[in-house]
């Protein structure tokens, strides 16, 4: 059986960061493999063999992070490989080291080859989308376990029916599901139209459709519970609710949308500001109760008008991701305080503005354009996934009609 080391090869001018390689060793033949990457002899330990973190700045143990996660699926590939010699009996330590490069430049990774559409979607400034492919591959890399790299061409529709088992005995839902697929199979896509793969369809047995989700609005008596809610003792569940709230009087504004919102965007009554998923320009009168909630948080030194970004210039998608993680969790115990018949998050203000709207008879080409949609036929599935009452009265109805 051929084993596998890695080892730190110091630079000869000192002060300079060395290279990490990898040692085949198979019936004492010895083959090395240069990776590239570089670190200083602080940050590597001889004797587990592992990379250490730096004493540095959090930037440099970022970056030691990131190398530790690229040893260990470069280990994970050259064990595969190893196995698939083994199968064929054409184990050698040249061999491995062959088939390791013919995988890095002939064909193509799957795992490669997302990381690049994930990283070039990032410098295009379209985090979420970035962030969503990240999230989809991270859960097919976790399904590949020790298995690591998956070629391209190896990728067929037994994989994924496979990886979409594992994901139900997971306890995924159906369309947490379909949500993977479809991101995985766009990046798959993308790869075939550059020429890197013929395209087989590797998605074609499994769950790509969308189901209906049960609603959630909440009705106009519970927004005025969650309102009137004595929060006085428990200041950071009282900024939770106050946020949701000015989400909710903003026509069901993203949280996404306040959290980023400048004070230069209120001016003259009117607040005007572009929604960050289609950069659409949406503009919204100034109202007593919006400006109540604004003058208890705002930071005078801040250029946000709510203190959600707390360190202006410095990492803000991050620290937008850890308060919205970290109000959803508040909203949730608000919600088990006023009894709310669904678990309250921001998405809930949006819905819920929607449906009280829709019960107080505000047209549908209204709703749809306070709530930035497109086009009205997307204000209609949005709302017919609100409430299913009409539905339920209809049903009623039937049953009370056979006595």
């Amino acid at each position: 059986m051929a084993t596998i080391k890695i080892k730190f090869r110091p630079s000869s001018v000192a002060g300079r960061e060395g290279t990490l390689c990898y040692q085949v060793i198979h019936e004492r033949q010895t083959r090395l493999i240069s990776t590239g990457y570089k670190l200083h002899l602080s940050e590597w330990d001889k004797e587990s063999g592992k990379i250490l973190q730096s004493d540095k700045t959090p930037e440099r143990n970022h970056y030691l992070d990131a190398l530790k996660f690229r040893t260990e699926e470069d280990i994970k590939r050259l064990k595969n490989i190893i196995r698939k010699l083994e199968i064929v009996g054409k184990l050698t330590s040249e061999q491995v080291v062959l088939a390791f490069h013919a995988s890095d430049n002939q064909d193509y990774g799957f795992f490669a080859y997302a990381r690049k559409i994930i990283n070039r979607t990032k410098r295009m400034g379209k985090d979420r989308t970035s962030e969503i492919y990240a999230s989809s591959l991270n859960s097919f890399i976790r399904f590949r376990g020790d298995d690591g790299e998956v070629g391209l061409e190896d990728m067929d529709s037994g994989m994924m029916m496979e990886y979409e088992a594992y994901l139900k005995r997971n306890g995924k839902c159906p369309n947490t599901i379909s949500f993977y697929m479809r991101n995985l199979r766009t990046l798959y896509n993308r790869a075939s139209e550059e020429g890197l793969v013929e395209n087989r369809n590797p998605f074609r047995h499994v769950n790509t459709g969308v189901e209906k989700t049960i609603k959630r609005a909440i009705s106009s008596a519970v927004v005025g519970k969650i309102k009137n809610l004595d929060l006085d003792l428990y200041p950071n569940l009282e900024f939770a609710r106050d946020l949701f709230l000015l989400c909710f009087y903003l026509r069901g504004m993203s949280f996404v949308d306040l959290a980023f919102l400048r004070k230069k965007d209120l001016q003259n009554g009117v607040l005007v500001y572009r929604r960050h998923k289609t950069d659409q320009q949406l503009c919204i009168k100034w109202e007593q109760p919006m400006q109540d909630i604004v003058r208890k948080y705002t930071d005078p030194y801040s250029p946000y008008l709510l203190p959600v970004i707390k360190v202006p210039g410095e990492g803000e998608r991050r620290q937008y991701l850890n308060a919205s993680h970290l109000m959803n969790k508040r909203l949730k115990k608000i919600g088990v305080m006023v009894d709310c018949p669904i678990k309250l998050t921001f998405y809930v203000a949006r819905h819920g503005w929607a449906s009280i709207a829709k019960s107080q008879n505000v047209p549908l080409p209204v709703i749809s354009e306070a709530l930035g949609h497109d086009s009205e036929d997307t204000t209609r599935i949005y709302l017919a996934l609100l409430d299913s009452s009409v539905v339920d009265k209809a049903n009623s109805k039937v049953i009370k009609s056979i006595g």
